[in-house]
């Protein structure tokens, strides 16, 4: 039996990517995590974090465990949300990493409930799953599962290892530190010039996050620029699902 754990990292940030991990191992080396002290990425430090994504790598190439990354980009984001927003983003791409595992018997599926319901989380993303239910296969969300299941606090590792590497990548191109991506951030704010202006908004910023627009509103000439639309296009982009995004 395989254990599979699924997490997400970077729901709320304006800036770069939401990644979504799924990792399975064999149901018999869940003891190892514990003993290694996985836990959920935000309580550990960023060099643990490292350490521990290194041994997964280790593991995988003695033990045969796998992982499976999802980058939806800024771009995709901000298209979501001018869809059927970001609650449906993230059941499309929890089931995309789990299909990248490439393992479709004998799975105990964990995911990080990210729908408020956490049992309609599991059917929305049990329907993205081609010939679902697969052989010898169960699927549960929780809420606080990066807390209280280990596979799943290795994901949520994971998934923070990889957006973590793609905020350094951009702080190398614009040359200074650009935080950790989220509005509360002061050096996510002192980056923002760097990244936004008159000629547009970068990629890797989330045009439609609240904090992108009023931005631009205080420092630049016309309307926001919109994903996929003309700049004089004014659209609400959020719905009571997602309107706490900032």
């Amino acid at each position: 039996m395989w254990e599979v754990g699924v997490d997400e990292a970077g729901r709320g940030p304006v800036l770069g990517p939401l990644v979504v991990a799924a990792c399975a191992i064999p149901s018999s080396d869940i003891p190892m995590l514990i003993e290694m002290g996985v836990k959920d990425s935000k309580d550990l430090s960023a060099k643990r974090r490292h350490e521990l994504e290194l041994w997964f790598e280790e593991q995988s190439s003695k033990r045969g465990w796998k992982k499976s990354l999802v980058n939806c980009t800024p771009e995709r984001i901000d298209m979501a949300l001018q869809s059927d927003g970001l609650n449906w983003l993230e059941v499309r791409a929890f089931g995309e990493a789990i299909i990248g595992l490439e393992i479709e018997t004998s799975l105990n599926i964990t995911n990080d409930a990210c729908d408020v319901n956490a049992e309609r989380f599991t059917q929305r993303i049990s329907n993205q799953l081609p010939s679902w239910p697969w052989l010898d296969s169960t699927m549960n969300s929780f809420h606080k599962a990066d807390e209280n299941f280990a596979i799943v606090s290795m994901a949520s590792i994971l998934a923070k290892e990889e957006r973590d590497r793609c905020i350094q990548h951009l702080a190398n191109e614009v040359g200074q530190s650009i935080g950790s991506g989220y509005p509360s951030d002061p050096n996510t704010k002192n980056a923002l010039h760097l990244l936004i202006d008159n000629d547009g908004m970068h990629n890797d910023v989330r045009w439609g996050w609240a904090t992108a627009t009023r931005f631009w509103s205080n420092n630049c000439r016309g309307d926001p620029p919109v994903r996929g639309q003309s700049s004089t296009v004014q659209q609400s982009l959020f719905d009571h699902d997602d309107a706490s995004i900032s």
